[in-house]
C-alpha cells in the first residue's frame, strides 16, 4: 500500500519526503480544500523534492463549475506542471447539476499526458457515483480520490469498497479524508492500493490575524511516520 500526503505547503513536502512518503499531492489553502499552488512554491519543489508530486489544478475555491477564464488558467498551471517535470496532476470538473462535465474533463485528462491524472474530490458531489465512475474509467482517468461521499473516509468504507470492486484494475481508487494512524488499518485490510491522508497538527492555535483565525497546519512527520508503520506492516 502507497501512502500519498497532500502537503499544504514546502515545509509539508519536505517532511513528507523525509518521513518516507510514497507520494505527494501538493496545493496551498487546504482549510477550503485546496487550491493551486503558487509558481514560486512548484518551481522550488520541483527542484528539491525527489518522491512523485501530483499538484492540484483547482483556481480557487468553492464549487468544481469554472467560466472559460477559469478553465484555461487551468489548462495554463498544467502545462506549466509539465514543464517543471512534475509526475502528475489532480483535477476535475463539474456542471451545475453536479455531475462530471466530461468534455471538460476529457481535455485536462488529454492535455495532461503523459503525466498521471487523479479525478479528485469533486466526485464526492456526484448524485451517482457508480455511473460517474465508469465515465471516468472511459477517460481514461488513472485514479480517483474519494471519501465516499462521506465527510471521513472512515465513514464512506462500504462505497469505496463497491467503487474498488467496480473499479477492478481499470483505475485506482484512493481514499482520503480523515485517515490517520488509528483507522489505516482499515483501507489496508480492504485492499486498498494507496490512501491519501495531510497528517497535519497544528503548528499556530491563536494566530495574531484579526481577520483571520484559521489555524495554521503543517504535514506532521511523526504523524506520517505512524501512518507509515501501519500500513507498512507485513
Amino acid at each position: 500500500m502507497k501512502l500519498e500526503i497532500c502537503a499544504n505547503s514546502y515545509l509539508s513536502a519536505i517532511n513528507a519526503q523525509k518521513a518516507g512518503a510514497d507520494r505527494i499531492e501538493l496545493c496551498s489553502e487546504l482549510s477550503v480544500g485546496g487550491i493551486t499552488p503558487s509558481y514560486a512554491i512548484l518551481k522550488k519543489i520541483s527542484e528539491e523534492i525527489t518522491i512523485p508530486v501530483n499538484v492540484l489544478i483547482r483556481p480557487r475555491s468553492g464549487d468544481f463549475c469554472y467560466i472559460d477564464d477559469e478553465f484555461s488558467l487551468m489548462k495554463e498551471n498544467i502545462l506549466l506542471c509539465k514543464k517543471l517535470g512534475f509526475n502528475g496532476i489532480v483535477s476535475g470538473v463539474l456542471n451545475t447539476d453536479n455531475s462530471i462535465d466530461i468534455e471538460r474533463t476529457k481535455e485536462l485528462v488529454e492535455l495532461s499526458k503523459p503525466l498521471s491524472f487523479t479525478f479528485h474530490r469533486a466526485f464526492d458531489c456526484v448524485d451517482n457515483p457508480q455511473e460517474s465512475l465508469q465515465q471516468l474509467i472511459d477517460l481514461k482517468v488513472d485514479r480517483i480520490l474519494t471519501s465516499g461521499q462521506k465527510l471521513k473516509a472512515e465513514n464512506g468504507i462500504y462505497l469505496l469498497i463497491e467503487l474498488q470492486q467496480l473499479a477492478k484494475d481499470k483505475l485506482i481508487i484512493l481514499p482520503g479524508s480523515g485517515i490517520n494512524a488509528k483507522n489505516a488499518r482499515i483501507f489496508k485490510v480492504a485492499k486498498f492500493k494507496e490512501i491519501h491522508a495531510s497528517a497535519s497538527k497544528i503548528i499556530d492555535k491563536e494566530s495574531t490575524i484579526f481577520f483571520d483565525k484559521t489555524p495554521q497546519t503543517i504535514s506532521d512527520f511523526e504523524n506520517i511516520k505512524e501512518i507509515l508503520n501501519v500500513i507498512k506492516d507485513a
